[in-house]
């Protein structure tokens, strides 16, 4: 026995036979820090196993998991100007987009589609706070109209999932004038007689919930969810005073009327088919496997006389 059979030959053995172990495999929570392994937080739809927080998830992956089957249409929607003020701060507005959309694989920070649930025909759409933390801009606009068009052609209800830090700065004044032109679409759905649900998540702050975050017939909101205009921060420098615990929080919104309820994500579609097929004034849903629709069944959803789950 010698230096090289004690020391060199196992360490090129253990060269050799090193492997590769991807760093995406664990997340840790930032609720409870528990260390979570990424399949198992993905199939409980990124809500933590250990302390139940709701943690970020994409528009797709959302839909994905509320739609039967997974199966959805994108809405397209109207492309804005790219960079009407050509506005630049420590970067260049489309280098930002395109910074944006290389780590998100989106184009945009939200996303319109179309489907069923529960055998529930709905348009829904999704802000993704990941893409320039879901900031509202002309795009953002474009979509809501869009998807509140479609819903009216096709005579659906409108189902929005809101995640926002506000307005788009780099558009400014142009960014603004999508309160009212949202707020122009979700009269749009009321005219016409259809359901507008909002599903407040978190963060949901600024513009967005002084206009169409606020507006749905019925406001719903995932536990422990952001909602506010300005932040608690902003607040206590302003009145320099602490505020009550849990301030801004979904459940003290609940608690003081401003939401109708505060539902797990894992629950979430459950609960969104039993309202839309009450306010649709549909039969009530058929829990359980259900064969897929065939084009009598997919017709009959679309005029809305569809009468099983």
């Amino acid at each position: 026995m010698n230096w090289i059979t004690n020391y060199v030959r196992p360490r090129i053995n253990s060269i050799f036979s090193r492997r590769e172990v991807p760093d995406n495999l664990w997340s840790k929570c930032d609720g409870c820090g528990t260390m979570l392994f990424h399949r198992e937080i993905s199939d409980n739809l990124n809500v933590c196993t250990n302390c139940g927080h709701h943690m970020h998830i994409t528009p797709r992956d959302r839909f994905f998991a509320l739609f039967d089957g997974g199966v959805f249409s994108e809405v397209e929607v109207p492309e804005p100007l790219a960079d009407p003020l050509s506005f630049r701060d420590q970067k260049k507005y489309p280098d930002r987009m395109k910074s944006a959309q290389k780590s998100t694989g989106e184009k945009e920070a939200i996303l319109v589609a179309t489907g069923e649930i529960g055998r529930t025909p709905i348009v829904a759409v999704a802000q993704d706070f990941s893409f320039m933390a879901g900031s509202m801009g002309m795009y953002v606009g474009n979509a809501i109209i869009a998807g509140a068009e479609e819903a009216v052609r096709l005579g659906r209800p409108l189902v929005l999932f809101s995640a926002a830090g506000g307005a788009r700065m780099q558009e400014g004044i142009l960014s603004l004038m999508q309160m009212p032109r949202s707020t122009v679409a979700v009269q749009m759905l009321k005219e016409a007689g259809l359901p507008y649900i909002v599903v407040l998540t978190h963060p949901t702050t600024g513009g967005v919930t002084a206009s169409y975050a606020m507006l749905g017939d019925v406001q719903i909101a995932e536990p422990n969810a952001l909602i506010c205009f300005a932040g608690p921060r902003v607040i206590e420098q302003t009145i320099r005073e602490k505020l009550p615990e849990g301030f801004q929080r979904a459940e003290y919104l609940l608690d003081h009327g401003m939401l109708d309820r505060v539902t797990d994500r894992r629950e979430l579609r459950n609960e969104l088919i039993t309202i839309i097929r009450m306010m649709m004034q549909m039969p009530p849903p058929v829990w359980g496997e259900l064969p897929a629709p065939g084009p009598a069944q997919a017709a009959a959803s679309i005029d809305g006389n569809e009468t099983t789950a």
